[in-house]
């Protein structure tokens, strides 16, 4: 089998050699040594962690075509990296002069195997130190799912793709998916409405979600207890792993390079990887190269401002779930008000509750204009049947007396009931009173 392995290699430098620079072959090749061809796996032996990175950063593409044009398409490529302190013993027997530590597949995902890991001995970061039993717990919000994610125009691609992902988990072609927006636009809710769905859907599958923070915070403790190995580990047997507010990951250097590694490791394994980011991956200042480049291999899926009847259904939903009624008028100002953050939107709903029922006052608009003085810096003017009107005549690019008069032009109709429709809503007109500023049209209740 050794003579074999030996074979095969030659073979692939044979097809390396003649893609590659002289210097670059001799450095980067020419110290690789093959050491068994099992099942369709040739193991080869590189010097240390930083050789097996820079294969796989730039030379990937090339070790899978060599690979599988002597392999077949079955054909995997697994490394072994050289323990620091039994390098001298290069020479003598490979069991005991080497250590596997990284182990990766130029074939696809699905034809890589796990490996043997002792579980017993890895300790679980988000558990107190003495507990041995190693179980995953999610970190999910149970409240976070599809049913009350609603979808709009502005969220429709980034859901979409969240259900695919958690149909079938690391088989699609969003991976890593990256969902980036503005503070509170719903990145979060999204995030762990698909790891709630994976769970539902895929019993055995294990999923973890964890803010870049803690993920920060855990690499710290885990290098002050001298526990990296453990740590890396414990987050290449997580099947989804969700990384939220990925952007404070930026300029630190150490906490980037143990994620490259888990990165590779569970996208090569065929794990899901879930990102959030308040920027697209193009944008992450002080993230390495390497990095950036791989959250670009999936789908990266922004979440806009929400439209104004997407807001509405956003608040109604809400509603339904704290089991509250709101007058229309009251749903309407506050959405009209509170349009760039669906978290504030939901903060100005449970303050005129709260308001309401410890003043034991009428849930009204002048009540949520108090509320809406608390989030935005200043309140829209006064609206009235000549702002109604002035506002929609500038929206058709109408005179403003048109909205009055009696044409039944087409474009000029639509305007005038669209403006009937909003005075009756948003103010508190009669009908008569709306329909004589409008050309005393008649308005049914």
């Amino acid at each position: 089998m050794v003579k074999d392995c030996i074979k095969v290699w030659d073979s692939c430098l044979h097809v390396i050699r003649r893609n590659v620079n002289g210097q670059s072959f001799k450095t980067w090749f020419e110290p690789i040594r093959p050491i068994r061809l099992e099942n369709n796996a040739l193991t080869i032996q590189v010097p240390n962690k930083f050789f097996y990175e820079w294969l796989e950063e730039h030379y990937v593409s090339l070790l899978k075509m060599s690979i599988r044009k002597e392999l077949g398409d079955k054909g995997r490529l697994e490394y072994q990296i050289l323990s620091p302190g039994l390098r001298q013993s290069r020479n003598e027997d490979s069991s005991k002069s080497m250590d596997t530590i990284a182990t990766t597949s130029v074939a696809p995902a699905s034809n890589i195997s796990p490996g043997s890991i002792d579980t017993t001995s890895i300790k679980n970061p988000f558990v107190i130190p003495g507990i041995k039993k190693l179980k995953i717990e999610s970190q999910l919000n149970p409240n976070y799912t599809f049913s009350t994610f609603i979808e709009g125009d502005c969220n429709r691609l980034a859901r979409s793709a969240g259900h695919a992902v958690a149909k079938k988990p690391g088989g699609t072609a969003f991976n890593p998916l990256v969902i980036f927006g503005d503070v509170g636009l719903g990145k979060t809710h999204l995030a762990h409405a698909v790891g709630n769905e994976v769970l539902k859907l895929h019993e055995g599958k294990s999923v973890l979600y964890v803010s870049s923070e803690k993920f920060t915070g855990q690499i710290i403790d885990s290098i002050k207890n001298n526990a990296v190995n453990d740590f890396v580990n414990f987050y290449q047997m997580v099947d989804v792993l969700i990384v939220d507010d990925i952007q404070f990951l930026a300029n630190k250097q150490k906490t980037q390079e143990i994620f490259f590694h888990i990165f590779n490791q569970l996208h090569q394994g065929g794990k899901q990887i879930i990102l959030t980011s308040d920027r697209p991956p193009k944008d992450l200042d002080g993230m390495e190269e390497r990095l950036i480049s791989r959250f670009k291999w999936g789908l990266s899926a922004d979440l806009q401002v929400p439209d104004f009847e997407t807001r509405v259904a956003i608040l109604e939903s809400k509603m339904n779930r704290e089991g509250v009624e709101l007058p229309n008028s009251v749903v309407e100002f506050i959405c009209y008000h509170i349009q760039n953050n669906i978290r504030e939107l939901e903060g100005v709903l449970v303050s005129v509750i709260a308001q309401s029922s410890l003043n034991r006052r009428e849930i009204d608009v002048d009540l949520a204009k108090e509320v809406v003085k608390n989030f935005v810096s200043q309140i829209n003017k006064e609206i009235t049947l000549e702002f109604i009107k002035n506002l929609v005549a500038d929206h058709f690019d109408l005179p403003v007396d048109k909205l009055g008069g009696k044409t039944r032009k087409r474009q000029i109709v639509i305007a005038r009931q669209l403006s009937m429709y909003l005075a009756k809503n948003l103010t508190d007109k009669s009908l008569k009173n709306i329909g004589e500023m409008f050309g005393g049209v008649t308005i049914a209740r």
